[in-house]
């Protein structure tokens, strides 16, 4: 399990670098991914909603690399157990437009069904900081 989270990482980080849909590839990620995968993000984020699917994953990935042109893991920790693992992410994302940098960290309740991922379920620590960042939202 712990290699397949890696390998799904290190491809996501990898997406937005390399320009996002049309310019980078998906496949890496594809196959860390079951047929009937979702991932569920905030509503309040730019990206938010529910996808479904490798095509739903890939969407998402073009509307995040569409917001971000890099996304760092400055720190990664996994926590497993069975068919479950909580990841802990905290890195630095780039916003496309503007450049300007957001140091965060996300906290992700995976499921895993033999050796692909079935779910994500990320809790981000500030979404408001993330639309900030991206210039979707005033500060109060």
């Amino acid at each position: 399990m712990l290699a397949t989270l890696e390998r799904f990482f290190a491809a996501e980080a990898a997406y937005p670098a390399a320009g996002g849909p049309g310019r980078a590839l998906f496949d890496d990620m594809a196959d860390c991914l079951t047929p009937d995968a979702v991932l569920h993000q905030a509503e309040s984020l730019p990206y938010g909603g529910v996808y479904r699917g490798p095509a739903g994953v890939e969407r998402f990935m073009g509307e995040m690399s569409r917001c971000w042109s890099s996304l760092e893991f400055l720190e990664q920790r996994f926590v497993v157990d069975a068919d479950s693992a909580v990841v802990s992410n905290h890195g630095v994302l780039v916003a496309r437009g503007s450049g300007r940098r957001l140091e965060t960290s996300v906290m992700q309740l995976i499921t895993v069904r033999g050796d692909r991922i079935s779910e994500f379920r990320p809790f981000y620590r500030d979404t408001l900081a993330v639309a900030r960042a991206l210039g979707s939202a005033r500060a109060e």
